[in-house]
């Protein structure tokens, strides 16, 4: 739901800067395409709660926006923290110009909001740590009409590449969970290259870098046709029942130990 939050506040603030996504998208462009993302989880929301998103303009390019979205709960705590990078791309796929109004409102109203977000610098551990990979055909329902694959389904064929490899550890995600949910996004800073089409076939890897008992640390490149799409770091935590980040038992760290 993070994503779905995150977009539709991109809507609502396009709109309001004059340069929708309806507009955008009679022009066959794809708007507001993120090519750099930085997200941090302070507390995944239980069913219920009211969650207000705040987004403020942080910079503006000739063709790029970055954007701070701050997610909230109903008394004002902070629940996610994302940082994106959006251009526009034509339908020649190239990065569009921003309309000269519409940049310099965007300027206006720029606001530096200081925020610590995405994942730290890390470097390999030097310890022996597990590498794995999965591929998937990327499929679109004809009745949508497009051709790209949805920012959104990323961070979800890296979530399906983590299950594959602790079932074929002897894991089972199911079983773990109780008064802790394991294996959830907690920190990630990637960056996207190039598009990935559909109808074109996905391959995920993803190296180990870090294991300790709060966050399980993966590099992940995505890749199609022989060119890299996507690449980053992602941090997963474990998180109790009322959605705060709780440490790692030692049987959810044990696939990750060779």
């Amino acid at each position: 739901m993070f994503f779905d939050w995150q977009l539709i506040s991109t809507q609502k603030i396009a709109a309001a800067f004059d340069y929708s996504f309806e507009q955008i998208l009679a022009a066959d462009g794809i708007p507001y395409a993120p090519v750099v993302v930085d997200t941090s989880v302070d507390r995944y929301p239980t069913i219920g709660e009211t969650v207000t998103v705040e987004t403020t303009p942080q910079s503006v390019g000739d063709s790029s926006i970055e954007l701070l979205y701050e997610m909230v709960d109903g008394d004002g705590e902070r629940l996610a923290t994302a940082q994106m990078i959006h251009v526009t791309i034509s339908p020649a796929g190239t990065a569009l110009a921003l309309p000269e109004k519409t940049r310099s409102d965007f300027i206006e109203a720029c606001a530096d909001r200081s925020a610590t977000v995405g994942v730290h610098t890390k470097t390999p551990s030097g310890e022996q740590l597990p590498s794995f990979s999965s591929s998937f055909e990327i499929r679109s329902p004809h009745i949508e009409g497009a051709e790209l694959a949805y920012f959104e389904e990323y961070p979800r064929f890296a979530d399906i590449s983590l299950e594959e490899f602790l079932g074929e550890q002897g894991t089972s995600q199911n079983e773990l969970q109780g008064e802790k949910q394991p294996y959830h996004l907690r920190n990630w800073s990637w960056e996207f290259l190039s598009p990935v089409y559909f109808e074109s076939t996905l391959s995920v890897s993803s190296d180990v870098l870090e294991v300790d008992q709060e966050t399980i640390c993966i590099a992940h490149e995505f890749t199609s046709g022989g060119q890299t799409n996507i690449k980053g770091i992602t941090e997963y935590g474990c998180y109790d029942r009322s959605g705060h980040p709780v440490l790692f038992d030692a049987p959810m760290l044990a696939p990750f130990e060779e």
